[in-house]
């Protein structure tokens, strides 16, 4: 068996995520039927909306569902943008981290250039972490055009937990919505939607022992969004469509039990983490830890994540060494026809495009072991050495189809 440390790709699915989607898929019924089979998914739905509110500190009506993190920050980042555009044209300014998921970078790039926003990148320091010395300048500079900042929970790439009740804070002062995306911090970091003060935020099924395909965007009751896809008006008519309540109820059950053993597995998975750190750097001296320093402070980097970069090597090389070696880790880079680039989360803290192109992320979660981090460990040292080997020569040559971007 492959020893996988890609937990925050995507984790395996928990027992009882997968009871409770076994469960429902040999049930029918539309949750928006009438009769008797729709009314009884409509409870399921509905308990499983209660479970995943209580979960993230929400109100069952702030749980919009969705397809997953992706569309969550889509609705967020698109709704919010409009409906506060609406009340008044001027405001077009969203205020964003530059080292944001692509499901939100992406998606405020699509906003200015097709619907006229100005986006304000606001700077991370070396370990990743959003200015808020830049953030106050942003949101003095021009408050009454500014429609929303967006600013993540924990980076997907480097582990590192932003400040998000300081940004609330600072946005609140001129009545500004802050939108988060919490993809990684849900179920491994303790997340109360209420006590953070944001306007929405996203959070999905997969990366916490739910299945693929189902997510949430929790939105504030007093919060107005403008819809981005119409239909049969689900959703609180934010989110027209179907919903999904097999893997609605999957989620859910995975969200009850990642909660219920939250501290416990915290401790653990952090463990492990700072073994595997210690390791790697006893078996690979050059190796570089990035996001927050070793050893981190609680509560500033995620406690499974740990993000090498790797001198002198592509990233992809390690990782395919690795993989032949049965360990599965990630990469930085991402794949555009072909062509690999560096990571911009490692650019926009600081990292050369060179040093940037010798990452690699181990991301622990609820299956990994102390077997499996002392399997990495043994492994490194070698396939880093067969790597650097290798050296930065031929880019595109051996990764031409890998694909290997974080998620």
């Amino acid at each position: 068996m492959p020893v996988y440390v890609d937990h925050a790709a995507t984790t395996p699915i928990s027992a009882p995520a997968l009871a409770a989607l076994t469960r429902e898929l040999s049930r029918s019924g539309n949750p928006s039927s009438l009769h008797g089979s729709g009314r009884r998914a409509r409870r399921a739905v509905e308990e499983a909306r209660e479970t995943i509110a209580a979960a993230a500190g929400a109100h069952a009506s702030e749980v919009v569902f969705t397809s997953g993190g992706t569309e969550a920050d889509n609705l967020a980042l698109k709704g919010l943008y409009w409906a506060r555009r609406a009340e008044d044209p001027s405001r077009t300014r969203i205020l964003c981290s530059t080292a944001e998921h692509h499901a939100v970078q992406d998606t405020v790039e699509w906003l200015e250039r097709h619907e006229g926003a100005e986006a304000v990148w606001l700077p991370v320091d070396a370990a990743g972490v959003v200015s808020l010395d830049a953030l106050r300048a942003a949101l003095a500079d021009a408050p009454d055009r500014t429609a929303l900042v967006t600013v993540m929970w924990a980076n997907n790439e480097v582990g590192t937990v932003q400040p998000v009740r300081a940004v609330v804070d600072e946005a609140a002062r001129y009545g500004i919505p802050v939108h988060s995306d919490a993809v990684q911090a849900f179920g491994a970091l303790s997340v109360s939607f209420a006590d953070s003060g944001l306007a929405t935020m996203a959070v999905s099924a997969h990366k916490i022992g739910g299945p693929v395909g189902v997510g949430a965007l929790l939105v504030g009751r007093a919060v107005t969004l403008t819809p981005v896809q119409h239909g049969g008006g689900q959703e609180r008519d934010i989110r027209s469509g179907t919903l999904d309540g097999a893997g609605i109820a999957a989620f859910a059950a995975a969200a009850d039990d990642a909660v219920a053993h939250l501290g416990a597995e915290s401790a653990r998975l952090a463990g492990l983490r700072d073994r595997l750190i210690e390791g790697i750097l006893r078996e690979v001296p050059d190796a570089v830890l990035r996001g927050v320093a070793h050893p981190a402070p609680e509560g500033t980097r995620l406690p499974g994540n740990v993000h090498f970069t790797f001198p002198g090597c592509e990233g992809d090389s390690l990782l395919f060494l690795l993989d032949l070696a049965g360990i599965e880790s990630s990469t930085g880079s991402a794949c555009t026809a072909g062509v690999p680039r560096p990571s911009h989360v490692l650019l926009a803290m600081g990292l050369t495009e060179d040093e940037a192109r010798g990452a690699q992320r181990f991301s622990l979660g609820h299956t990994s072991t102390a077997d499996d981090v002392d399997a990495v460990v043994g492994a490194i040292g070698g396939a880093y050495a067969r790597a650097r080997t290798a050296g930065m020569a031929g880019h595109a040559s051996s990764i031409r189809t890998a694909g290997t971007g974080f998620s």
